[in-house]
């Protein structure tokens, strides 16, 4: 039975590939039995690491930034996706994210960027994995284990005023590690750019690429040799000189610019292909007469008789509020407007000059479908936020369908 079970399985995972090769298909999402998924092109995943490798050079290393669910991607599948392709570290957020990539296979370097509570770093040291380490509380964590001792990455605040040591502070942390814990290994040192997502006013992240420098020089001249690292997307594309030995691309790797201003000033030589397509179905269809009101607290009044699609996905699954009477979406190739409130697990939409839309259809809410695309940017912006806020907060538990 478990072999018949596995041969169903893979024989749906190759239709499914074969119909996403030739566009939207109305009866997707009955091949897969669910409401709403996230599709994600492997090949553009390929084609946004050949750029940031080519951007990065032969001496530097690529690390791929994994957060947040892979900024709502899918952790384990995207970073197996990524690893394949040939990146050379990681990075997560918090331990529990580091260890599901070793638990899952990952056996490149991983590094947390964010906070590890102190009775977890005895975890990271057993998984190797790397530990950021960013105010004297944490070094004091560290000087309290016997064994086992985590590789380190010193971060450094050279004015973004987050995490980080100062740089004057740094010959004090290093007299400490080497009377304390000379067990220690500094790994790396880095820093985070505050504007770098702006090329057109590069003095801050050009004073903060120089506060950096002295902090690297300070490390080295007491005899360590770390990976330095400091640029992210922004940093990678809009300044060279801070490659460094490593660059931390997330937003990138997605298919995502980090900022508008980077957008207009590189997208002429930088292509980047965007990852994630979200779709759902028409659950329902309904006719509504002109003046009827649509939504919790009537908040739309409609001005002609109108036909309402009725979309089994809300703001529990990451579609934002805000997109209440502004949205888009797609149907058939054309845009329907989000009529009303978007709700908790529904949301209307108007699909009154789309004749053929018919209950079990796809809807793209993210993506393209015939000659239109929905992107991420486009909805943020109606939102009133960014596009990676957007996708990280697409709910988990939607199956990613990696074609």
């Amino acid at each position: 039975m478990r072999l018949l079970w596995l041969l169903m399985s893979l024989l749906i995972i190759t239709k499914t590939a074969r119909l996403a090769n030739f566009g939207i298909c109305a009866n997707f999402n009955n091949m897969l039995g669910l409401r709403t998924w996230i599709e994600i092109d492997k090949k553009a995943i390929a084609e946004n690491y050949k750029t940031f490798r080519k951007l990065a050079g032969v001496n530097c290393s690529l690390m791929a930034v994994v957060k947040s669910n892979a900024y709502g991607h899918g952790l384990i599948v995207f970073s197996k996706a990524a690893e394949k392709q040939g990146v050379d570290w990681f990075g997560a957020d918090s331990i529990v994210e580091a260890l599901a990539l070793r638990k899952n296979g990952i056996k490149k370097p991983i590094l947390v960027l964010g906070h590890t509570l102190p009775e977890r770093i005895n975890e990271a040291a057993l998984a190797n994995i790397g530990l950021t380490i960013s105010n004297h509380i944490a070094l004091r964590a560290l000087g309290k284990l016997k064994n086992n001792f985590p590789k380190i990455h010193l971060k450094i605040d050279t004015g973004m005023h987050r995490q980080g040591f100062y740089v004057e502070n740094l010959p004090d942390v290093i007299s400490f590690l080497k009377s304390k814990l000379p067990q220690v290994k500094i790994e790396g040192i880095y820093t985070h750019f505050a504007a770098a997502k702006n090329p057109a006013f590069p003095s801050n992240t050009s004073h903060q690429i120089e506060e950096f420098k002295k902090a690297a020089s300070i490390v080295e001249s007491a005899g360590f040799k770390p990976i330095k690292h400091a640029a992210a997307t922004s940093g990678a594309v809009a300044f060279p000189e801070s490659h460094f030995d490593m660059v931390r691309i997330g937003i990138g790797l997605y298919g995502l610019w980090p900022s508008t201003e980077a957008k207009l000033a590189f997208s002429d030589k930088i292509k980047l292909a965007p990852v994630l397509s979200w779709r759902t179905i028409i659950g329902e269809i309904k006719e509504v007469k002109k003046g009827g009101r649509v939504g919790y607290d009537f908040t739309e009044k409609l001005n002609r008789n109108s036909r309402i699609a009725i979309l089994p996905v809300g703001y529990w699954h990451g579609y934002p509020r805000a997109l209440s009477s502004v949205g888009r979406v797609l149907i058939g190739g054309k845009r329907a407007k989000v009529l009303g409130r978007v709700s908790m697990d529904m949301t209307a939409v108007d699909v009154t000059d789309i004749n053929n839309a018919k209950v079990g259809d796809v809807v793209t809410l993210i993506g393209r479908d015939g000659k239109d695309r929905i992107t991420a940017e486009e909805l943020a912006e109606l939102s009133g936020t960014i596009n990676y806020e957007l996708i990280t907060r697409i709910n988990q538990l939607i199956e990613r369908v990696y074609k």
